[in-house]
């Protein structure tokens, strides 16, 4: 099939203190089950019709499995909350593209696993864990921001990816993780997402699993390239020769004071996995769009350095701040509004029932999915614009109706972590330098695990000072 055909084309519009940003315009029609199937493994962001943005559920056949759409928000608190023993799976696509790599990690557990484990990872990620991270948040910044230089040019997503990265890989295994160790980690999660196809055509064909997806030589090299790393760093924790007061010093601690959690070797190894990969990759994403938007949009970049200025002067921002950055705090809010790191939550109903009007079938797909409950007209006023300004003030989002961490028992165990993450990292960044976007750039996104954007974003670097 013409590819064409499958890559909608990207709207994007902008004028005085407005902006439309990049996203594939919606189709007129829905597509029919070969092209939907092709679609969907190029980007899981173009297969939507202008009706799906409506908050409405549906539901339709996808060969021989029944998939339901939830975007009414009393409809997600069901699957979420009140009925999420039911929903609580992830859905087989995702639990057979992610399992090679994560194992039973949190991410894609469930049940008794899942039971046992999330209230330790949890402990571990709480937001009163922030202020002992915070200063590895902005030391890596500021080491990174020592090696920019004005007129530069960087590509963002790599330079966020390599950032986030050094800021997980320290609170997780410590500052004793070399630059090669940390490189090939980055290196093989780049290569394993690259590779790996989430689209498994069993499940749709009658097989409540799905099948295992192929492991080709460059897929078990990367699966490698992590496994091997996070490996020999909790042998060395175990052995007594980690770093003190690490995500995996406290993991190591918790298996030896509770054996009964089952946390062998393979066990910590996924969990470690399972958060440096939530950890860095979606803070990443977020700080790539974060920076586009904020390029686009010149009033939103004067609005955050100004409130840069006065906060904080020329000193770097602490965990302190972060209540006295409102600004900041809502450019990042909706950055995730917009272009949520993970924008299709899937799940797999365990037994047969009944979500608002629709039956859902025993093994159906579920999806609950930000790209579209984010950009409804009918809960988001003007929903295509970037308006930070939507985040200010005593308003809150209707109960359901944003969800870029997920919501109910399954909410993202990082919330905190990563929310100030991203808000030290932007504050850091825009007070040091604008971003330059390469004059008439338009950005692509796409997904097939993650929200990144096809082609490279590359900025020049202009210094503020």
């Amino acid at each position: 099939m013409n590819p064409v055909a499958l890559d909608p084309p990207i709207i994007e519009e902008a004028g005085e203190g407005w902006l439309i940003p990049a996203h594939p315009r919606p189709l007129d029609t829905p597509p029919g089950a070969l092209r939907l199937a092709l679609m969907a493994r190029r980007s899981l962001l173009t297969p939507w019709t202008a009706v799906s943005y409506a908050a409405q559920d549906y539901h339709f056949f996808l060969l021989r499995r029944q998939v339901c759409v939830f975007n009414d928000p009393a409809s997600i608190r069901t699957v979420f909350v009140t009925a999420a023993e039911r929903f609580e799976r992830k859905g087989a696509m995702m639990r057979r593209a992610l399992a090679p790599l994560l194992g039973d990690g949190l991410f894609i557990s469930d049940g008794e696993t899942w039971g046992r484990r999330r209230p330790l990872v949890a402990d571990i990620a709480h937001k009163t864990q922030v202020p002992v991270y915070a200063p590895v948040m902005t030391g890596a910044t500021a080491e990174m921001l020592q090696g920019w230089r004005h007129g530069a040019e960087i590509s963002l997503l790599p330079a966020m990816a390599e950032l986030t990265a050094q800021i997980i890989a320290r609170s997780i295994f410590g500052t004793r993780l070399g630059a090669e160790a940390l490189s090939g980690i980055v290196r093989g999660f780049g290569r394993y997402q690259a590779r790996i196809d989430s689209f498994n055509l069993p499940f749709f064909l009658g097989a409540a699993e799905g099948w295992p997806v192929g492991r080709g030589a460059a897929l078990r090299a990367a699966i490698a390239e992590v496994h091997g790393v996070v490996e020999h760093v909790i042998t060395e924790h175990i052995a007594g020769r980690g770093e003190h007061g690490s995500m995996v010093d406290l993991l190591v601690r918790r298996m030896q004071r509770s054996p009964e959690l089952g946390l062998d070797l393979q066990a910590l190894r996924n969990e470690a996995a399972t958060i440096f990969m939530a950890g860095h990759e979606t803070t990443a994403a977020t700080l790539t769009w974060a920076f586009y938007l904020l390029a686009k949009a010149p009033w939103a970049e004067a609005a955050l350095q100004g409130e840069l200025d006065a906060v904080l002067g020329t000193r770097a921002p602490t965990v302190e701040d972060v209540p006295n950055l409102p600004y900041a705090r809502a450019v990042i809010e909706e950055t995730l509004r917009l272009y949520p790191p993970v924008p299709i939550l899937p799940r797999q109903a365990r037994e047969a029932t009944q979500v608002g009007d629709i039956m859902v079938e025993k093994d159906a797909l579920v999806l609950v999915v930000p790209w579209l409950l984010h950009r409804s007209p009918h809960l988001w006023p003007e929903p295509m614009h970037f308006r930070p300004e939507r985040f200010l003030g005593e308003a809150a989002p209707l109960p359901y109706s944003y969800i870029p961490f997920s919501a109910g028992p399954r909410i993202c165990a990082g919330l905190n972590f990563g929310l100030t993450e991203a808000i030290l990292c932007l504050a850091m960044i825009a007070q040091a330098f604008r971003l330059r976007l390469r004059p008439g750039f338009r950005a692509t996104p796409v997904c097939r695990l993650s929200l990144r954007p096809r082609h490279p974003i590359l900025a020049r670097l202009e210094a503020r000072r």
